[in-house]
């Protein structure tokens, strides 16, 4: 089988979307596997956010699967790696991770990660043959939306002044990298801002920022139709960390309630115990769950001291 791996070209978005769409809902059974998340959208966003790091698998010229690398500093990950269902088995997926690995190394990626079905030995194995090994589970929940407020302040990056703005993404940066060396998440915030996906809670104490939360708010984002979905969140740790967490919850289902927004989702992993315990006491509900897997096999940010939000889906 001559597969050819190379970048993935925009004019096969439609066709590396729905084969996400049937690759996963193929194997989680589901009865219409095209309804796979919806109308969340996971390959176009992140497509346009880095072209450079989407890989397409080609068979005679035509897309047969893809996966997906984000470039967060010193931390990356990948996923979603899809192939067509009729090609499971035949080495397509190995030969994305190989060059994925080959990005990783380009871009001198200190921690890697992603997550997967804990219930597959397959893709543990699969994962195990390039160096990731699984960890804690990672819970994926979701609240109502209530009517909320919060007496707290709290503002947004579309509030702040364009002239102001790599100010702010330093700031950004600065709390990522007390939370893990290196780790800087500037570009999920722009791509949000620049494809209009929702927007970035931004949590000050005074002048100093001690919280924020990149938030994917409604159709055509990640969260999809009625959903705002914590894409990434973090917490400037401290004695105040706990404090500075639930004050970003409040804000952001404030930010969802303002948009009209039904459901909050947010995924955690359990090895930051006091941040999964905060999300349960607030009415956050586990409805996937998935396990971490990094490469080396070290805790990076889940540790138990780090209130952070992500999944890495």
């Amino acid at each position: 089988m001559d597969i050819t791996i190379r970048p993935l070209d925009q004019h096969d978005l439609p066709e590396a979307e729905r084969i996400f769409r049937l690759a996963f809902g193929t194997f989680l059974g589901l009865p219409d596997p095209m309804s796979f998340m919806g109308d969340a959208d996971l390959v176009h966003t992140r497509w346009r956010a880095a072209p450079a790091a989407t890989l397409g698998a080609y068979l005679d010229n035509a897309l047969v699967g893809s996966n997906f690398a984000a470039n967060w500093g010193s931390f990356d990950f990948f996923g979603p790696l899809t192939v067509r269902p009729d090609l499971w088995d035949q080495g397509i997926a190995q030969r994305l991770l190989t060059a994925t690995m080959g990005l990783f190394a380009q871009w001198g990626t200190r921690q890697a990660a992603l997550f997967t079905f804990p219930q597959s030995p397959k893709h543990i194995a699969l994962y195990q043959k390039f160096g990731f090994w699984p960890q804690y589970l990672t819970p994926v929940m979701a609240k109502p939306v209530g009517r909320t407020t919060t007496a707290e302040r709290w503002s947004t990056y579309s509030e702040v002044p364009l002239h102001a703005r790599e100010t702010c993404l330093a700031t950004c940066r600065a709390l990522t990298h007390a939370v893990y060396p290196g780790l800087d998440v500037q570009s999920e915030i722009q791509a949000v801002a620049v494809q209009q996906l929702g927007d970035t809670v931004l949590i000050h104490d005074g002048t100093d920022l001690v919280a924020f939360a990149i938030c994917h708010l409604g159709r055509g984002s990640e969260a999809g139709t009625g959903a705002a979905y914590i894409k990434f969140g973090a917490v400037r740790p401290g004695p105040g960390a706990a404090k500075s967490f639930d004050h970003l919850l409040a804000a952001c289902e404030a930010l969802a309630s303002a948009r009209g927004i039904a459901q909050l989702v947010a995924g955690v992993n359990a090895a930051r115990h006091d941040a999964y315990r905060m999300l349960l006491e607030r009415g956050f509900r586990t409805f996937l769950e998935g396990v971490a897997m990094q490469r080396p096999n070290e805790p990076g940010y889940n540790r138990p001291d780090c209130f952070v939000i992500d999944d890495w889906r």
